[in-house]
């Protein structure tokens, strides 16, 4: 069980974070809380909150590389969460800005952002 300060630190980023991207958590309560005490819990171990839904041969080496430390590049460059935890409000990943050959665009097919306006800077509209 990961500690309730981390438990708190990590939900109230996720509470900043979906304000300024125009995402929402999963409307299931058991991702959301399983993707939150994930973070959490790396939080304790590792001191950074790295993603929980991936498998690391090396998380020290994971942490270095700051790819996976959420927000994740993938949410950062296209506003797509692999946990679902920042998603669109009936719960499909934002898959807009994805590039065409992307697995998670392929998986899901193409999810418009629900808050363009709060687009990653690469793909704002001018």
């Amino acid at each position: 069980m990961p500690s309730e300060k981390n438990v708190k630190i990590i939900k109230g980023y996720i509470q900043k974070y979906t304000q300024k991207t125009g995402t929402f958590t999963h409307p299931d309560p058991e991702v959301t809380d399983a993707v939150v005490h994930g973070l959490a819990a790396h939080m304790d171990d590792l001191g950074k909150p790295l993603c929980p839904c991936r498998f690391y041969p090396d998380k020290h080496e994971e942490i270095k590389q700051r790819t996976w430390i959420c927000p994740c590049d993938d949410m950062q460059q296209y506003k797509y969460c692999h946990c679902m935890l920042f998603v669109a409000e009936n719960g499909s990943p934002i898959t807009e800005y994805l590039p065409e050959d992307h697995d998670g665009r392929l998986a899901y097919g193409e999810v418009k952002d629900p808050a363009p306006d709060k687009a990653p800077r690469c793909c704002l509209k001018k």
